[in-house]
């Protein structure tokens, strides 16, 4: 269709094929491990962590899914550093789609673990005003997808559009080029650091929401 642009889409294959190139070059644990791979195994009781923290030892279980999508976006937000690309992350539909991921995930989780007293998550603590609590919850539960991927989109897309702008001005005003380099260094360091901090809040508050809907009130 003329006009539509599938870059985020081609963009996250890319990036897929990244993080599923470098998981098996990590290959086997070993007895003694390479730095790569011991890496590769700190990503992934960092993961662990995250889950036993917020969920319990049953949490460990979602792993491969926290773990893919830290990995997934993190070299999705990677690959906006690279000139003449945009990172798929900052394009809405990425994120919306692992967001909705995300939401029917751990909606299914919490029928899956709790069954039909699942529902009672959404009716608050007093069961007086259990039909508003419910309107509530649900409001709050569909907006998190919504608030989950724009998070993310804003950050990225922020980020690219700021790097643009200032290689734009030191191109168009020679006069700056005493400070630029110093400017773009501590520009691309913080867009470094957004790149950890965005994954990291994604993965968290994915942890969070699962958290939510599978661990018994008891806990």
């Amino acid at each position: 269709m003329e006009g539509v642009s599938y870059n985020h889409v081609i963009l996250g294959l890319v990036a897929m094929g990244i993080a599923t190139l470098l998981v098996l070059i990590g290959g086997k644990p070993s007895i003694k491990p390479s730095k790569y791979q011991a890496l590769l195994e700190g990503y992934l009781r960092f993961v662990r962590g995250m889950l036993r923290d917020n969920i319990g030892e049953e949490g460990v279980r979602y792993t491969p899914l926290i773990a893919s999508m830290g990995l997934f976006i993190f070299f999705s937000n990677l690959l906006g550093m690279v000139p003449g690309f945009d990172a798929p992350t900052a394009n809405i539909n990425t994120n919306l789609a692992m967001a909705l991921i995300v939401f029917l995930f751990y909606n299914f989780e919490g029928i899956r673990t709790n069954g039909i007293n699942y529902i009672k998550h959404f009716m608050g603590p007093i069961p007086a005003l259990a039909p508003f609590f419910f309107i509530v919850e649900i409001i709050s539960h569909i907006a998190r997808p919504i608030t989950l991927s724009l998070r993310l989109f804003a950050n990225m897309k922020a980020g690219a559009l700021l790097l643009v702008s200032i290689v734009g001005l030191v191109i168009q005003n020679p006069f700056t080029m005493a400070v630029s380099p110093v400017v773009l260094l501590f520009i691309i360091a913080i867009k470094f650091l957004a790149i950890f901090i965005q994954t990291y809040i994604f993965m968290i508050l994915s942890v969070v929401y699962l958290a939510g809907a599978v661990v018994h009130e008891e806990h």
